[in-house]
């Protein structure tokens, strides 16, 4: 007997334990804990605040305890408090008073500035997020009003809930002195809405699935096309050339033959020469291979788990990934740098290992103290400052530098097709159009032209109120990017060598680099003609975060640029040789 009172005891414990918010289960009557998250201006998203730093009170229901943020929620400002209201699984509840708020002079003014500017407040009911509106104006603007009820409509299927609706109803006007009194009310209704489906509400097929973005996918491809027709042209005519000229049994020493050597030939010698900071030239190829490889895998990722129905975890996903891609960014950078035959290989992969956390730092810490100077719930706080660091120190330098020595002992062999001079080889004066900053600048525009539509729908996914899905578009708009800039980056290097100047390293790198250049103009485009952004802490976010991401995306892509450029002069000067 007391063995059946134990078991039907450790049952009923489990039960407990797994019915909750966190497996997305629940017994009936189980509590459902509703989270305030942030409230703050609707034309302003990431300008949060914390929702009690307006003068609402919460409910009389006993304190829980605090949800625990992860770091990515952190990091993103989620500040989820407990609303203190009474709510429980497929239980209705009348309209009910659960709190009240005496105006005095300064909540007055608090309510009064909060409805001015359109505050919007975010709640979340069993991860399922709901919005609403602090009030609004008449049309005079004079008159101020404020909804003070709130109409939970609950959809459940079984002992799960697929669907939550919020409804604010009893508009009242705000007086200094007044009392405001707040009340609730909770429908439950079943519904045949799958829990598997229950986050399509919040997807937009209409506007993501536009005609626009399928035709813009299919330019992309064209583009595409077209650009790999020029580069095996190039290459086509420049081999069956030189095939040609090397089977030919011509003197060396004649005339005509030395006439013919001229272009990209003659700086056989000099090709592969070390490009100039070699330290920093290879962190920043290790450093793209780490972002391609992240971008990647949270691509694929996505697409089969959907992880942006959960709350941050896509952003704390992309952390953990770039920590653990950290050996690839080593040995990318190492192996590169020992074949351009560097011996200050500790220096290069802390450089490699610390680039861009330490960047990212130098933009985020100024954000930071604004957000603190305001209040922001966007302000990160010193734990996960810490945490951040240790990260650095303890995840991403050790396995930066496990990369870095495999990466010099499996492929850092200098295995170049041609010897290099001792003495470089001047430069000759060229056209205009073959000057390297010319060639970068240049080089931008096509692989920005294959990109330019899904920035928009990015941009307006974060920056506005759009739940970005259509991570299949994405795939195949970062593979189209990826070619295209290939394409564009072999050819301007070809152009640049005919020229007979040899520095193509840099200029190959910065040439793929050159598309985030124009991503971030289209970004100061979009802020003053697609948003309706103002103040000083959105405008510093806006075009400080902008900046991070096109620094990011000129990383990789230039790195993309690099890998494809160097398979493309190996290839043309090991047929040289040959």
């Amino acid at each position: 007997m007391n063995l059946l009172r134990i078991t039907a005891f450790f049952l009923t414990s489990i039960s407990f334990i797994y019915c909750d918010e966190h497996n997305h289960k629940y017994d009936d009557g189980q509590e459902v804990v509703l989270w305030m998250n942030t409230i703050g201006p609707y034309h302003n998203r990431q300008e949060t605040y914390n929702y009690f730093s307006l003068p609402f009170c919460r409910g009389d229901k006993k304190e829980i305890s605090h949800y625990h943020e992860t770091l990515g929620e952190n990091i993103l400002g989620v500040e989820l408090e407990y609303s203190g209201i009474d709510i429980n699984f497929k239980r209705d509840k009348s309209p009910t008073k659960f709190c009240e708020v005496v105006l005095t002079s300064y909540k007055y003014e608090q309510f009064l500035y909060a409805i001015q500017n359109h505050y919007w407040y975010q709640m979340f009911i069993d991860d399922l997020p709901i919005w609403g509106v602090v009030g609004e104006m008449d049309e005079s603007g004079k008159i101020v009003y404020i909804w003070t009820h709130k109409k939970f409509d609950i959809g459940y299927n079984g002992n799960r809930i697929v669907d939550v609706n919020i409804t604010s109803e009893s508009k009242v006007q705000i007086k200094p002195d007044s009392k405001l009194v707040f009340s609730y009310e909770v429908v439950w209704k079943p519904s045949l809405t799958q829990f598997s489906k229950r986050f399509d509400k919040y997807l937009d097929p209409g506007f993501f699935q536009h005609k626009i973005h399928w035709f813009s996918i299919f330019n992309s491809f064209m583009m595409v096309l077209f650009l790999v027709g020029i580069v095996t042209m190039i290459l086509l005519r420049t081999l069956r050339k030189d095939y040609a000229r090397y089977e030919k049994d011509y003197d060396l020493d004649t005339k005509s033959e030395l006439g013919d050597d001229y272009g990209w030939k003659q700086v056989s010698g000099d090709v592969f020469r070390s490009p100039p900071h070699p330290i920093l030239f290879c962190s920043l190829i290790g450093s793209g291979y780490q972002i391609a490889t992240v971008t990647i895998l949270c691509i694929i990722i996505t697409i089969l788990g959907d992880i942006y129905t959960e709350r941050a975890l896509l952003f704390s996903t992309a952390i953990f990934l770039y920590a653990a891609s950290s050996i690839v960014n080593g040995y990318a950078g190492g192996s590169l740098y020992a074949r351009m035959g560097g011996h200050l290989w500790m220096k290069q992969l802390i450089v490699g290992a610390f680039l861009v956390p330490l960047t990212i730092c130098a933009v985020s810490f100024p954000v930071n103290f604004i957000s603190i100077y305001y209040g922001s719930s966007r302000s990160i706080p010193f734990t996960v400052m810490l945490s951040v660091t240790a990260i650095c120190l303890f995840i991403i330098l050790p396995l930066t530098a496990i990369g870095a020595v495999l990466g010099r002992n499996i492929s850092g062999k200098t295995d170049h097709p041609c010897r290099t001079n001792v003495v470089p080889r001047p430069i000759p004066q060229k056209k205009w159009l073959t000057e390297p900053f010319v060639i970068i600048f240049a080089s931008g525009i096509l692989p920005f032209g294959s990109i330019f539509i899904e920035m928009y729908f990015i941009f307006t996914s974060f920056w506005a109120y759009k739940i970005y899905y259509v991570y299949g578009f994405m795939l195949l708009v970062f593979l189209i990017l990826a070619v295209v800039t290939v394409c564009v980056t072999i050819v301007a290097t070809y152009f640049l060598l005919n020229a007979e100047d040899y520095r193509w390293q840099w200029t190959s790198f910065l040439a793929g680099a050159s598309s985030s250049m124009y991503v971030y103009l289209y970004a100061i485009y979009y802020f003053f003609f697609k948003t309706k952004m103002y103040g000083m802490f959105q405008i510093v976010f806006y075009f400080g975060y902008m900046a991070l991401f096109s620094l990011g995306l000129g990383i990789m892509c230039g790195t993309f640029g690099f890998i494809g450029t160097q398979a493309f002069v190996r290839k043309i000067y090991t047929i040289k040789i040959d």
